[in-house]
């Protein structure tokens, strides 16, 4: 079957034409968004009747600015002297999506939501994770919420899941909620700042209980609307308003977890989808040890798992705006495990849960809407589903889960080279990010564009991998280049086509 996708270079057909390397669908079947447009979005009497009612609380979304699926929403309201009622509201697509209805099938299937540079490809139709399920604001939407009795110090006192009916007061964009935690001004910023207060204590708490803290920073394009071309790249940090929001989701997929994971004594836990991460590889540990004795640090590679966790936040903290940083941090998440679903609960080794699950973004993650229907079955008293089956489904929403990934990654690189292909000869300062036989990775300082120097242009002398300490040793002058040095570079070609970057030493 040969799809024509359109002419190389438009930036829509070479966005396809990455989904389609991957395998991944770029277009929604027309079947199921005639079932989606079939679903009526008015709330009937009834349904309200049978919820927790949440419309007259405080309650916003807090998302990034170009965001349309709201997925969460935050409510808070004081009970008595420092107890505070937190509601973390998570829409409530199963209420709309049956089980093995076509929308559901094709949910399943596509597992993800993939983001990529430029678009979206929705794991739902859109006239549902826009639309219908999205917590727009001034609009009574449907919701299953974890809601909290908690402390100032993010004690939580007693919590419960339910069904609600919330309609949100406002939608805020991260950078509008920094703002407000910044200058203590704006709208809500009461309830905002004390959010911020709680999210701060619960942060806390994860760390003292060996958390890692792992501070990523994402690269992204200013995009011209028109021709799809990248015109600047900007980093985008976590600030304490990401921090705030991924705080009480962190919570509310936990405690979920808890509910279902934890059973009373001499009784089986229901099986559910858990979100899992392993112990680091020991092997990966004792070299990333070796490597970072280069630079004068040490690690832990024995004792229990909050001693090694402690110690790789000790040097993620002591690494913080040195030149190494970025390099060592990266090395680092190498020799962590990927996070991954599974019926079988190990627990979440980086955040330090031993129960964690995916609750909170049903509109984007297909486990998500798992957990939402088995709590659902759950709570009504059903009785367990067959472990054999979900597993399954916990695999394919993993391997999913990790083609997005590899997709929009692909994404991100096509539009780097793009972005360099106009900058051909200019000289940057970067650092070398990948030693391989075949040649050395530089990461460029100023934007984060990585390119190769190939083997072969370092003609100087002949120079031989040393794969244990991540460096090219030349053979008879001895010059060494390792991984994390810096390195002046000219931009040598650029293959859109094959989405690689060649640069050239600059001596």
């Amino acid at each position: 079957m040969l799809d024509i996708l359109g002419k190389a270079g438009d930036n829509t057909t070479e966005m396809h034409a990455i989904l389609a390397e991957f395998g991944l669908p770029y277009v929604y079947p027309q079947s199921v968004e005639k079932a989606a447009d079939k679903i009526p979005a008015e709330i009937s009497a009834e349904e309200i009747a049978r919820r927790e009612d949440f419309r007259k609380v405080t309650t916003f979304t807090i998302d990034p600015k170009d965001a349309k699926d709201f997925d969460d929403a935050l409510s808070i309201r004081p009970l008595k002297d420092g107890l505070w009622e937190v509601g973390v509201h998570i829409a409530d697509v199963t209420h709309y999506v049956k089980e093995g209805s076509i929308i559901d099938k094709e949910a399943e299937k596509r597992a993800t939501s993939v983001y990529l540079v430029d678009r979206t490809i929705p794991m739902l139709p859109e006239r549902l994770c826009n639309f219908i399920c999205s917590l727009r604001p001034n609009e009574e939407k449907l919701a299953f919420s974890a809601i909290f009795d908690i402390t100032e110090k993010g004690e939580v006192r007693d919590s419960r899941i339910v069904h609600t009916v919330i309609e949100s007061d406002r939608r805020f964009t991260y950078e509008e909620a920094q703002q407000i935690i910044e200058t203590k001004e704006g709208d809500f910023k009461d309830e905002i700042l004390m959010l911020d207060t709680i999210a701060k204590a619960l942060r806390e708490k994860r760390f003292t209980a060996g958390a890692i803290n792992f501070d990523r920073y994402e690269v992204k394009f200013e995009i011209d609307e028109k021709k799809g071309k990248p015109i600047s790249v900007y980093f985008k940090e976590s600030k304490d308003a990401n921090k705030l929001v991924e705080e009480f989701m962190l919570l509310a997929n936990r405690t979920v977890a808890e509910k279902i994971g934890k059973a009373p004594k001499g009784k089986k836990p229901k099986v559910l989808p858990y979100r899992i991460h392993d112990l680091p590889d020991p092997e990966k540990l004792d070299n990333l040890a070796q490597f970072i004795a280069r630079f004068g640090y040490r690690l832990r590679t024995s004792g229990t798992k909050t001693d090694v966790s402690k110690s790789i936040n000790h040097l993620l903290d002591d690494i913080q705006g040195k030149k190494e940083e970025n390099l060592i941090e990266t090395v680092s998440i190498r020799a962590m495990q990927k996070a991954r679903y599974s019926t079988h609960n190990i627990g979440h080794y980086g955040l330090a849960f031993d129960y964690y699950t995916h609750f909170t973004s049903p509109i984007r993650r297909f486990p998500d809407m798992m957990v939402h229907r088995l709590v659902t079955r759950y709570m009504d008293g059903g009785r367990s589903v067959s472990e054999t089956k979900y597993e399954d489904l916990c695999d394919h929403s993993s391997n999913m889960e990790q083609i997005a990934a590899n997709a929009e990654r692909a994404s991100i690189k096509y539009k780097q080279v793009e972005f360099m292909s106009e900058r051909l000869g200019q000289t940057y300062d970067g650092v070398i990010s990948g030693v391989t036989e075949w040649g050395l990775y530089v990461e460029l300082n100023e934007n984060k564009c990585e390119g190769m120097i190939p083997i072969r242009d370092l003609d100087d002398d002949y120079y031989e991998f040393d794969e244990k300490n991540y460096c090219l040793r030349g053979r008879r002058k001895n010059r060494i280049y390792s991984l994390g040095d810096a390195i002046t570079v000219k931009v040598a070609r650029a293959n859109l086509e094959k989405k690689q970057l060649d640069f050239a030493l600059v001596e």
